[in-house]
């Protein structure tokens, strides 16, 4: 397969983005927050390289918050990066990228993910992905629509089918198959994209990480100061076990960092600080918990509604 060539200076210059997005988030996060600030921890990766883990956690609104960046070298593309492309195997690589999960306080807020990333091999071929996707506990049409709207924006000037393309495709990767159910109401996502050139997939990228700021802060805004009661709150924390489910039986990414020998504090900083699991849930007939699974966790047209 004919992969897109990225050279080192073009792989500097995602790098500076990267790195700038990570700043940006941070900033947006502890202003909204109000109370608590990043803690830094810089890290090196034993075979080249390193990143920066950047956690809040204990906040006013924010319960915790990851945003990491890592570039790292490795000798062998780990399993999950070759099952769909055997020829890769045994192939050096750099990995380098951003990601973001927020885990706040509030149970009408939200649980908000982004990744993006570039894969980058011998002879400057390269692949780059990623998206945003929302984890909703209780669901509000407007954020949804909102989202969506948001999402589209991203990637209406590369294609009008570029968004109902990487909508469907983060509904089938977003969707814990030993439940039968979906993780969030979704978004984008986008594991291989290399049929581009670069400046283009540059550009693309850099649309899904500024969009999802202006996707996410409004409704973290919005709802961060709503009233909740201790049933809400332990609603959120029973969904909160199927986000954990889906990070360590499903995330590619979360695979593809314990394969390479990752750092595993950076790699599971995607996991809330509190959980809960309980036997045979039921959730009430006719309640709001209810709704969410009725009227949220489906497959819908979100910009359309």
């Amino acid at each position: 397969m004919e992969m897109m060539k990225v050279s080192e200076e073009a792989l500097l210059r995602v790098k500076n983005y990267f790195l700038d997005l990570q700043n940006r988030i941070c900033l947006f996060l502890e202003n909204e927050d109000g109370t608590k600030k990043f803690q830094e921890e810089k890290w090196e990766y034993p075979q080249g390289g390193g990143g920066s883990t950047r956690i809040l956690q204990h906040g006013n609104h924010i319960e915790k918050a990851g945003v990491n960046f890592s570039h790292v070298h490795g000798k062998e593309l780990p399993k999950s990066a070759t099952e769909k492309r055997p020829e890769l195997k045994g192939c050096a690589f750099q990995a380098l990228g951003v990601s973001a999960v927020i885990h706040p306080v509030n149970p009408f807020v939200p649980t908000a993910h982004m990744n993006v990333r570039l894969i980058f091999l011998k002879e400057n071929n390269a692949w780059l992905g990623g998206g945003f996707d929302l984890t909703p506990y209780y669901g509000f049409t407007e954020d949804c629509a909102h989202w969506h709207r948001t999402a589209k924006s991203a990637c209406d000037s590369f294609g009008k089918e570029i968004y109902f393309k990487f909508k469907k495709n983060c509904d089938d990767y977003f969707y814990l198959k030993h439940r039968a159910e979906p993780r969030g109401i979704g978004g984008l996502f986008f594991d291989d994209l290399n049929e581009w050139e670069f400046e283009k997939s540059f550009s693309f990228i850099k649309s899904v990480g500024d969009h999802f700021i202006l996707a996410y802060q409004p409704i973290f805004q919005k709802r961060k100061n709503h009233l909740f009661t201790e049933k809400n709150k332990e609603f959120q924390l029973m969904r909160r076990g199927r986000y954990v489910e889906f990070n360590l039986l499903y995330d590619r990414g979360t695979l593809f960092g314990l394969q390479s020998g990752g750092r595993t504090e950076s790699i599971l900083m995607s996991l809330p600080p509190s959980v809960k699991w309980e036997y045979d849930f039921q959730i009430e007939k006719g309640s709001e918990e209810e709704k969410l699974y009725s009227e949220f966790l489906v497959n819908k047209n979100w910009v359309e509604i």
